[in-house]
């Protein structure tokens, strides 16, 4: 009687479902059509710079055209900003490849339209696009740079002026490699503007702070070229379109000569700017997305460069002479460890494309390689991001506390110095700390204040509590700081440069630590630029400029000279392989 009772009780339960089944509405299979969206929808992203603003015109809710209505970026990201906006549009969609070295302008783009297809309230709908796949043939020139940073874009200017054919390979989808980086000046010696401004200085005196600088390791006669044509090389660069009339200080000098950006902007894209102009008035042929993985070559001569495409396809491009410009390996996390195990684990400030790859494809012509194991930090970067702040903040007023708000260090001296003064320190980073008259000073300054590095404050006291530092610490040292200025005098320290007091609300701090900046051993080279072999020999049709070279710098590089050797010695390559070329 139970399992009849049982089985009754499941067969209604049955019923009742299957009841009520029945009575529920039947879920259609056609999707709802979505209304064709037409008209234009502004987006923002946030850049490297600060806001990204775009305008996305959408057509039967395509995407049809994207404009950019506001950029605070590098003028470095153009070519990065058409060919992702042209994925876009080609593929209606937001899933493209991020550029590598272009992240945070490449999340800018890829954010901005998204934000405009939400206002739009559209769905997009992805299109296939069938790549074709780029030509890969052999081509032939005077001279192939490998490189489109300030070294290899220097030598291509001076090199086309010479009236010999060239054409620059770079592997990165822009050009300005670490250049695009470079923030606080050029150095140079017994320039007009210093005698306008009555900086006593001369070529000498560059040479000599160079050397200590470089714990006297450098090759002085590379240093004597590099001091010695300081000025001229300002010169011929404001030929080209440049303003460097504005001078501040860096650390490691005993004068005043790094000559900065037009209302103190940073140089690397100030210089940049120049330089893409250049390429463009001269018709000069940049091939992006090319990367060089072998110099070819016969009989210790180089006769050109065999490289890849961005499809991985390669082919040779035949030349008289060959010009290494492609910058140093501080990205190469591997070859740092290998040179200087104790750098394990830091951060970089360079450019992803910093890989050290003429190292490799140079191997077989048993090139020379000097003071490789030297490889510098700077002391003033923001942690985990990796954003440099520029040795021109501390130049134009800043100064550098620990946790108890207390100064540790002469903010002007070497790089290796202060950052070795900041590791020793508690959590082993520090602050920056400045008020309203250095953002003012100096544009590059803006820039991090935009991008939102910055923390702000309207008292030191609020400042210290912001940054979580000891209050009365940081307050007395802001104090007694104000009075050295006051006095021209730094009792503590000997520090030189004491421009401002720091009294102006807003206030600011940023905590920095020390990451890979720059690596100043390299290929070994002679005052012409000319690669010198193991033997001790020049290699025919070779030479190399920029990071990618040792021998400048020695043990320690004086910041405001990285910009001075790539335009010096980039020009004299260009200089030198061009007559080289009229002369076969």
């Amino acid at each position: 009687m139970k399992k009849i009772k049982k089985s009754l009780a499941v067969i209604l339960t049955l019923i009742l479902v299957f009841s009520i089944a029945a009575c529920r509405p039947k879920e259609t299979k056609e999707k709802v059509t979505q209304k064709p969206v037409n008209g234009t929808f502004v987006g923002e992203g946030r850049g490297r710079g600060g806001p990204l603003k775009l305008e996305v015109a959408l057509e039967n809710s395509e995407i049809k055209n994207i404009k950019v209505l506001e950029s605070k970026e590098s003028s470095y990201t153009k070519p990065v900003i058409a060919d992702l906006t042209k994925q876009i549009v080609d593929t209606n969609s937001t899933k493209v490849d991020i550029v590598s070295g272009a992240t945070l302008t490449s999340h800018a783009i890829i954010n901005a339209v998204k934000d405009a297809v939400k206002k739009a309230n559209v769905t997009l709908a992805a299109k296939e696009v069938t790549k074709k796949p780029v030509k890969a043939e052999d081509v032939s020139t005077d001279i192939v740079i490998i490189g489109a940073g300030g070294a290899g874009l220097s030598a291509a200017i001076e090199a086309t002026n010479q009236g010999v054919k060239v054409i620059v390979v770079e592997k990165n989808g822009f050009m300005g490699g670490n250049t695009n980086y470079a923030t606080a000046g050029m150095n140079a010696a017994y320039t007009k503007y210093q005698e306008e401004k009555g900086i006593k200085d001369s070529p000498e005196l560059f040479f000599e702070d160079t050397m200590k600088g470089g714990h006297e390791k450098n090759n002085p006669e590379l240093v004597k070229v590099l001091t010695g044509e300081s000025a001229e090389t300002v010169y011929w660069l404001e030929d080209l379109g440049a303003k460097l009339s504005e001078i501040g200080a860096t650390g490691g000098q005993s004068a005043d000569r790094t000559h900065k950006g037009p209302e103190g902007m940073a140089i690397g894209p100030h210089l940049m700017d120049v330089f893409t102009n250049q390429v463009e008035d001269l018709g000069i042929e940049v091939r992006l997305n090319t990367k060089a993985v072998d110099i070819l070559s016969e009989d210790n001569k180089a006769t050109g460069v065999k490289v890849e495409n961005k499809d991985g396809n390669a082919y040779n491009i035949n030349a008289k002479a060959v010009i290494l410009a492609s910058g140093g390996f501080g990205a190469n996390a591997e070859l740092i460890t290998k040179y200087k195990p104790e750098l394990e684990g830091f951060g970089t400030t360079n450019q992803p494309g910093a890989t050290g790859d003429a190292l490799v494809i140079t191997e077989k012509l048993d090139v020379a390689l000097v003071d490789i194991k030297e490889i510098q930090t700077h002391p003033t970067v923001v942690p985990k991001i990796n954003e440099l702040i520029t040795e021109g903040v501390r130049g134009d007023g800043a100064i550098l506390v620990n946790r108890e708000g207390k100064r540790f260090v002469d903010e002007l001296e070497t790089r290796d110095t202060v950052s070795k003064a900041i590791l020793s320190q508690d959590g082993k980073t520090a602050f920056l700390v400045f008020d309203q008259q250095v953002v003012d000073k100096t544009s590059a300054i803006k820039k991090y204040k935009d991008a939102g590095l910055l923390t702000e404050a309207s008292s030191i006291k609020e400042l210290a509590e912001k940054l979580k530092i000891d209050v009365k610490g940081l307050e007395e040292t802001v104090n007694t700081y104000n009075e050295y200025v006051k006095k021209k005098e730094d009792p503590e320290f000997g520090r030189r440069t004491l421009p401002l007091e720091i009294t102006k609300a807003s206030f600011y701090g940023v905590e920095v630590a020390p990451a890979i900046h720059h690596t100043m051993g390299g290929i070994k080279i002679n005052n012409n630029t000319e690669v010198i072999n193991k033997s001790g020999n020049i290699i025919e049709g070779l030479y190399a400029a920029g990071e990618v070279t040792g021998g400048v710098h020695g043990g320690n590089r004086i910041g405001g000279n990285a910009i001075t050797d790539i335009t010096v010695f980039g020009r004299t390559a260009g200089k030198n392989a061009a007559t080289a070329v009229k002369n076969k």
